[in-house]
């Protein structure tokens, strides 16, 4: 009898064996799943790699567009476009970590490399590359550009820029202009034409600077397009300056004297002389503004059309207008001082007077020139004549007013 329940109990754990397998064998099976699927273990076969794109690509690609790069399955982290000479073009990755575009736009001439770091959505970080070139410049376009940098100017200086070539796409080239000042002045570009007949743009306050104010241009031209027959900009200008005190420069010319104002006290009356009246030889009125002293210089009335009048040294020579408007010493005409104008468009004094008048004056100072017998008013082109328009006519002249 007892061999018999021993073989019982022998089969008992065979059958529980048995039934037990199939359960073994079933968790088993579950927990490699899981792995492969990427949702659980420490695998991560799900962990697909990033894919990045960037445009432009390839070689001597047309210049002027930003850089963009975009990311699949991933975040970007970081990029860092760079030309040749290590001169990087700067840029953000926008919040959703997608894209990066750069601020600035790929110049011409250039090969740039562009490195950017990514991160999957499993963790992997990663660093890929790609290049490109662009098509060199064509044509050059070039500027020049007043006050230069670190002067002291007067309260009417405009910040003037003249362009070597046509500029069509004016909108496109004002938004690259950046001004600063230190008391958050007021202005507006407005885009004139030189009296060289050139494409010109100009930024002048609302009403004349407050003393003491320092402003800064940046003008972030490199990689613009001016537009057909224009060229393209290759390089960026700035220029800073600070606005001295306020001296303004009142000449009545039917009075035939001049007044030299600082901050709203007078400080000398001179007797003057200006352009003889009934022909081409009068005076301009309106705002002039004083571009340069030049000191002694060779006047020839042949230079402004009219005929061998005359041709001399003049000294202390201050030019106010590109037609050839100056005022100056002009001994020659020392009758005249005080009670008559009897020059050839220029505002004349004696030599003394001439010589310590220069010396109190500086560049930017406005000369508010009146008198029944002018000529006209001095246009905007015509030196830095912008104040002879109503701030609401300045602001229409630019190209964003619209």
């Amino acid at each position: 009898m007892s061999r018999i329940r021993v073989l019982t109990h022998a089969r008992t754990a065979v059958v529980a064996a048995a039934l037990l397998a199939p359960l073994t064998a079933t968790a088993c099976s579950s927990g490699s799943s899981d792995s492969a699927d990427g949702k659980g273990g420490s695998g991560g076969g799900a962990d697909r790699p990033v894919t990045v794109a960037v445009t432009p690509k390839g070689e001597r690609v047309p210049a002027g567009e930003p850089v963009k790069v975009t990311a699949d399955g991933g975040r970007i982290t970081s990029v860092t476009v760079a030309d040749g000479e290590g001169r990087k073009l700067p840029g953000k990755v926008a919040a959703d970590g997608r894209t990066w575009v750069s601020a600035r736009k790929a110049v011409p001439g250039a090969s740039y490399t562009v490195t950017t770091k990514t991160r999957s959505e499993g963790g992997t970080v990663k660093t890929s590359e790609a290049a490109f070139s662009t098509a060199p410049a064509e044509k050059v376009n070039k500027v020049d550009w007043r006050p230069g940098a670190k002067a002291t100017v007067g309260v009417a200086q405009p910040i003037s820029l003249v362009f070597d070539h046509p500029v069509k796409n004016k909108a496109e080239v004002e938004k690259q202009l950046k001004i600063t000042t230190s008391d958050n002045t007021e202005g507006s570009w407005g885009w004139i034409e030189d009296y060289s007949g050139r494409d010109r743009v100009d930024w002048r306050p609302k009403s004349y600077w407050k003393p003491g104010t320092k402003v800064t241009l940046k003008a972030e031209l490199n990689g613009t397009d001016s537009g057909p027959d224009g060229g393209w900009f290759v390089r960026d200008y700035d220029t800073s300056f600070t606005v001295g005190a306020e001296q303004i420069v009142k000449v009545d010319l039917d009075k035939h004297q001049l007044t030299l104002q600082r901050d709203g006290k007078t400080v000398r009356t001179i007797p003057v002389s200006g352009g003889t009246p009934g022909g081409d030889k009068r005076s301009w009125r309106g705002t002039a503004v004083l571009m340069a002293k030049e000191g002694t210089i060779n006047m020839n009335s042949e230079t402004v059309g009219l005929g061998n009048a005359y041709d001399k040294m003049v000294d202390y020579s201050m030019r106010l207008t590109w037609s050839g408007m100056y005022a100056h010493a002009a001994p020659w005409n020392a009758a005249y001082f005080g009670n008559s104008n009897h020059s050839s468009g220029c505002i004349g004094m004696s030599t003394e007077n001439a010589a310590s008048f220069y010396e109190q004056v500086r560049p930017g100072d406005p000369f508010e020139i009146s008198g029944a017998e002018t000529k006209g008013v001095v246009a905007p082109g015509n030196g830095f004549g912008a104040w002879n328009l109503s701030w609401e006519q300045w602001q229409a002249k630019s190209a964003l007013s619209s």
